[in-house]
C-alpha cells in the first residue's frame, strides 16, 4: 500500500508560458529589469549588485510570479489514471506536486471530500512529506497562501482504518469476520492481514477511484445493505492493473471503453458464504476483482471478449512485473456469460472454473 520512495516531495517549477500580467504592466519592466541584472552578473562579481537593489526587483515581481501547485503525472499510478492515494491516519505520505511562483508561503490543509470541510490548521509545504489527517475518511489537499485557499481536486486521499482496530469479527458495527492468519496463525507463503480498511459511507458509494472504476464496485455484496458506514479492503495497485489492460484494450480509439466489476472486496465473513470460494481468495485482501469487459464493443460479453482480455493482462503484465498476479477465466453453464478475476498477488496463476 506504500508508494515508493522518491527523492523529494514537492518540486519546485517555473509558472507556465503565458502567466498573467498585471494590468499595470509593471511586470514586463521588471522582467526586463531583472533580465539586465542577469547580464550584469556574467561579467561583475555578484557582490556588486547591491542587496537593496535586488530585493526592490524581488518585491515588484512576487506579485507576477502567483504561488500554483499541481500534481506530478506519477501522482496517478503507472496507469496515469488511478484517482485516489492511501495512507493510514497521521502518517507521513508521499504526495507529489510540482509547486511554481513563489512559494515560501505557501501552506497546505486538508479538507474532506463530501463537503469541503477543513480539517486541522494548514501546516507549511515544504520538502518535507505531507502528514495524513487522523481521521479516517477521504480527503483533498487544499493549497493555502493568506487567507486564500485553492483545492487540489485530484488525486484525492483515503485514510483508512488500521486493520487492529476490528475488534474480533467486528469494524465499528460491521462485520467483517476473522482471516485465516487470525484462524490458524500465519504460516510461510500464506496472506497475512490487510493493512487497513477503506471507511465507506453512502454519499461516497459513486467517489471515483480511478477513470473506469468508482468505490461502490469494490463494496461486499453481503446482507449488510443497511448497515453503514462498511469498510473495503482496497490495494491501489489493483486499479492501476485495471486501468492498464483498460488502456491496452482500447487506447485512444476506445477511450470510454467499460468494465462491470461482479466482486471486489469479499470480507471473510461473506467470503465463507461464497460457493466453491477459496479459504484465503484474494478478494478479502482487496488486490481482485472479478470483472466482465466488453473488448470488442459490440454490446455483448462473449467468450472471445474475455480471450482479448486475457491477452491484455498477460501483455500488462509483462510490461509491469510489479503488478503479476492470478487470471481465472470462468465460462461454466452456472454463469449466464463469461467473466475474469484478476489480481496482483504477487506471482502469475492461471485457471479456469
Amino acid at each position: 500500500m506504500t508508494a515508493p520512495a522518491r527523492a523529494s516531495y514537492v518540486e519546485r517549477r517555473r509558472p507556465p508560458r503565458g502567466a498573467r500580467r498585471s494590468r499595470t504592466g509593471i511586470g514586463a519592466v521588471v522582467l526586463l529589469g531583472l533580465s539586465a541584472v542577469g547580464g550584469m552578473q556574467l561579467v561583475r562579481d555578484s557582490h556588486d549588485v547591491t542587496t537593496e537593489s535586488f530585493a526592490n526587483l524581488s518585491a515588484a515581481i512576487a506579485p507576477e510570479l502567483a504561488p500554483s501547485a499541481e500534481p506530478t503525472p506519477d501522482a496517478f499510478g503507472r496507469s496515469g489514471e488511478v484517482k485516489v492515494r492511501f495512507t493510514l491516519p497521521g502518517e507521513p505520505i508521499e504526495f507529489p506536486l510540482a509547486i511554481g511562483g513563489n512559494a515560501d508561503a505557501l501552506q497546505y490543509q486538508w479538507v474532506t471530500v463530501s463537503d469541503s470541510v477543513a480539517v486541522g490548521e494548514p501546516r507549511p509545504l515544504t520538502t518535507e512529506r505531507p502528514i495524513a489527517p487522523k481521521l479516517p475518511g477521504f480527503y483533498r489537499i487544499a493549497i493555502v497562501r493568506d487567507s486564500a485557499r485553492t483545492i487540489v481536486s485530484e488525486p484525492a486521499l483515503a485514510v483508512m482504518v488500521p486493520f487492529d482496530r476490528k475488534l474480533g469479527n467486528w469494524l465499528n458495527g460491521y462485520r467483517i469476520g476473522t482471516y485465516l492468519s487470525e484462524r490458524i496463525g500465519h504460516t510461510r507463503g500464506r496472506p497475512e492481514v490487510p493493512v487497513g480498511f477503506v471507511e465507506v459511507k453512502p454519499e461516497l458509494l459513486d467517489l471515483p477511484l480511478s477513470k473506469h472504476l468508482k468505490l461502490a464496485d469494490f463494496v461486499t455484496h453481503d446482507d449488510q445493505d443497511n448497515v453503514w458506514p462498511k469498510y473495503v479492503a482496497l490495494n491501489p495497485r489493483l486499479l492501476d492493473k485495471l486501468e492498464l489492460v483498460l488502456s491496452d484494450l482500447g487506447g485512444a480509439a476506445r477511450p470510454e471503453l467499460a468494465i462491470d466489476v461482479h466482486s471486489g472486496f469479499r470480507s471473510p465473513s461473506h467470503n465463507r458464504e461464497v460457493r466453491r470460494a477459496a479459504s484465503d481468495s484474494r478478494h478479502q485482501y482487496g488486490d481482485a476483482a472479478d470483472v466482465q469487459i466488453d473488448a470488442n464493443g459490440d454490446g455483448k460479453i462473449t467468450l472471445t471478449d474475455e480471450i482479448r482480455v486475457m491477452l491484455a493482462v498477460d501483455r500488462v503484465e509483462r510490461a509491469h512485473p510489479d503488478l503479476v498476479g492470478g487470471l481465472g477465466i470462468y465460462t461454466s453453464r452456472r454463469y449466464r456469460t463469461p467473466y475474469l478475476h484478476i489480481d496482483t498477488r504477487g506471482k502469475r496463476s492461471r485457471w479456469t472454473g
